[in-house]
């Protein structure tokens, strides 16, 4: 089989949990690192310093609930080594998904526990929250504020993200602000937050294709809605009709795209990684099983 160019990168979680390269078609596994510890989650890329950040739930929980504020954000090297903490234990409660922009050259995430969405510079350095969605630790075991994905469209000028609400139960949201916030304004009081789709099963993962203006995400919740691949057009603001593009999922969780390509992959709790075409949708195809179960997706084109 021939190999493709570019790579596809997974958080392989288990005990230990690794980070992935494979190619598009799903060969030439490679582990990167062996042990990324109890419970690492999101994944972007920094193709141009070759660089991987990956997100680290914490080691504290309860099942799915993380009530310990013990996360952190690593950086590693296109090639796994030199690993580092560029957002330190305590500094940041559950980080989920986290996006790289790089025409801000910020990293954005979603806190889960946390109930924020936040940013920082590559470094971790300006660490900043821009949205607050509660703060008592009443407020923190409603789910329906727990923030989770995230996507960034700096030509628009908006700011993506999914509140998941209970497994399975409807409660799920998908929300949006302007990325540029006034000066001295509340992330806890922003009155420019819009609610996009309401009682979603269980929304996850986030992406932004700027070529089309699509937002596409994942929901892990139950069928016939959940566990699939979904997007919307949004254009000049104005967002249409979401639609199912890929059904069939096992908790489906991460999302890339290779824009270049016109192909997205998905991964999922199931251990699968599927891929489709954008420009004609169908029910993809299983390029990569038989590992264990996946969290992070993010794809590399260099």
């Amino acid at each position: 089989m021939k190999t493709q160019r570019g790579r596809l990168l997974l958080l392989n979680i288990g005990t230990p949990s690794r980070l992935l390269s494979i190619s598009p078609d799903g060969g030439d596994m490679q582990v990167l690192c062996p042990d990324l510890g109890v419970a690492p989650d999101g994944l972007a890329v920094d193709p141009v310093r070759g660089h991987i950040f990956s997100t680290y739930m914490g080691s504290s929980h309860d099942g799915e609930d993380f009530f310990v504020n013990d996360g952190a954000i690593f950086r590693v090297d296109l090639d796994g080594t030199n690993r580092m903490t560029i957002v330190p234990e305590g500094a940041t409660f559950t980080p989920k998904q986290i996006q790289y922009d790089p025409e801000g050259d910020f990293i954005y995430w979603c806190d889960r526990e946390g109930m924020r969405v936040m940013r920082a510079r590559p470094s971790g350095a300006e660490l900043t929250v821009l949205v607050q969605t509660g703060s008592t630790e009443e407020e923190r075991r409603d789910r329906r504020r727990h923030c989770v994905g995230v996507a960034v469209d700096p030509r628009g000028g908006f700011l993506y993200w999914t509140q998941k609400g209970k497994p399975d139960g409807g409660e799920g949201r998908l929300l949006r602000a302007p990325l540029r916030t006034q000066s001295g304004v509340n992330p806890a009081a922003r009155p420019d937050i819009e609610t996009l789709f309401d009682n979603l099963p269980e929304p996850i993962d986030l992406e932004w294709d700027a070529e089309s203006s699509y937002l596409y995400w994942t929901d892990r919740g139950a069928a016939p809605m959940g566990n699939t691949l979904n997007r919307c057009l949004i254009r000049a603001g104005r967002t249409g009709t979401p639609e199912i593009i890929l059904r069939g999922l096992h908790e489906g969780i991460g999302l890339a795209i290779d824009h270049a390509n016109r192909r997205a992959f998905v991964g999922d709790l199931g251990g699968y990684v599927r891929t489709l075409r954008l420009d004609r949708p169908d029910e993809g195809s299983v390029i990569f099983s038989g590992h264990g179960p996946l969290t992070g997706v993010a794809y590399c084109a260099a």
